[in-house]
Formats: structure tokens, sequence, C-alpha cells
């Protein structure tokens, strides 16, 4: 099965990430696992960014589901590029995206995923508005600068 990731979502955050000699597996590929933590860390970079530090706050995000496409297997040596991007935020969640390109083949996409966050509180652990910074983002704008309209995932 195959999850498509819409074209309304919008980039809001990128990331740069090293492939370490342990994120491959016995075949010689990084494991299908390793994306999953690749999209973490552009996820915590991000909300880190926008909302102060992660961990130690009254609220924050759980993952409320997550999935990857993989079109290309990644090996290493290399750099990636993680791009984030969200659509569709409610009152206690948002959808987030990503695509992984490596730096030396921009543009082409080597895997793309995606999880719902829902905000929740640590002392019930029940669901809470999203803050504000999130929020905001239903107006549709763009946050990185100089982007106007979010990219298509090219040949996808």
């Amino acid at each position: 099965m195959r999850l498509d990731i819409p074209e309304h979502k919008i980039l809001v955050h990128e990331v740069s990430l090293p492939i370490f000699w342990g994120d491959m597996d016995a075949l010689g590929h990084v494991n299908n696992t390793v994306y999953f933590k690749y999209m973490e860390q552009a996820r915590v970079s991000w909300v880190d960014t926008i909302s102060g530090a992660i961990g130690g706050e009254k609220d924050g995000p759980v993952i409320a589901n997550a999935f990857f496409n993989f079109y290309r297997p990644l090996v290493f040596p290399g750099d990636l590029i993680v791009k984030l991007y969200v659509a569709d935020p409610g009152r206690t969640s948002i959808d987030t995206f990503v695509t992984i390109e490596r730096t030396d083949e921009p543009g082409s996409p080597y895997a793309a995923g995606g999880a719902t966050l829902v905000w929740v509180s640590s002392t019930d652990g029940r669901p809470v508005p999203l803050p504000g910074p999130i929020r905001a983002l239903q107006s549709g704008t763009a946050s990185l600068p100089g982007v106007d309209t979010p990219p298509a995932l090219p040949g996808i």
C-alpha cells in the first residue's frame, strides 16, 4: 500500500543529516527503521525552533500514526536533506510529511513519509490545543524564507 502526500502541504523546515555507517543493515543500505529516525529529527528540530525546547514542557507532541514510501535505497557515505511539510492542522493535531534526498541529488527523493502529531498534556495524557505558532499555519503561508508555494514532489 502506498500512502500519498497531499499537494496542499506547506514546507516549514529543512535539516541536513549525515548517513552513518551504523545506519546500514546487512544488505548494505540504510535500514528502513532509520528513515523514521531521520523524520523524527526533522520534526523535533522544527518543533524546537518554533515553540521552544522539547521535553520538560507541560504539553507536547505524540505520534498518532506514521508511514514511509521507499523509492530507492540510501547507502553510506552521504549527506541528506530532510524537508518537513505540514498540512491540515486541526484543534489538537497536525499532519507532518517529509521527503528525504541526498545533498548530491537535490530534488530527487529517496523516500517520503509522514506522521500525525497530537498535542497532549503531560499531566493527564489528554489532547490539548496546538501551540499558537503551529495553529498559525492554518493560514497556508510557508514558514521558510522565500517559499511562496510548497513544491510538488517530483515524479510522485
